[in-house]
């Protein structure tokens, strides 16, 4: 009899747990928009990886069409130094403000994305210079990445 009950139990418990409502997201079906024209402004190196990342993410064909302008700034500055006054540290902060319309109505909006990394300086200036693109390779992934995530929010907010 406890081991019928049990069974049940599991049984109800495991139907219970997949019906929940629940469902792994498609990014095929909320990318429901295709970019027209990406407009750029500020650091050019930066909003040319955004924009080839922007335009490879985007739903081609599609009925949506958007229009998008950024503007975007780069800062850098000392985070550290060590007991001789010599920089160990810099900071790079990336401040991207997107303007987008759609382009068959009239909703507009805008929002704006900050990120922020460190590196340290190398012995030698190439490396220093190598340890600087990477971070800001990284902090431009992430800033595409919420780029992506806001425009599929804002475009398919109900």
């Amino acid at each position: 009899m406890k081991m019928l009950k049990k069974t049940f139990q599991n049984i109800f418990l495991t139907l219970f747990l997949f019906g929940c409502g629940y469902k792994v997201v498609n990014y095929s079906e909320i990318n429901n928009f295709d970019i027209a024209s990406i407009e750029t402004n500020g650091n050019k190196r930066i909003n040319y990886k955004i924009k080839n990342k922007l335009l490879f993410n985007s739903s081609k064909n599609d009925k949506r069409l958007i229009k998008i302008n950024l503007e975007t700034t780069k800062a850098k500055k000392v985070k550290e130094k060590n007991n001789k006054n010599e920089i160990t540290k810099y900071q790079i902060n990336i401040k991207v403000k997107v303007t987008y319309s759609e382009i068959n109505s009239l909703k507009k909006d805008r929002f704006e994305i900050v990120k922020s990394g460190s590196y340290n300086v190398a012995n030698q200036h190439s490396n220093t210079l190598n340890n600087e693109k990477k971070i800001v390779e990284l902090l431009v992934d992430n800033i595409t990445d919420q780029i992506l995530d806001q425009l599929r929010l804002k475009l398919n907010a109900i």
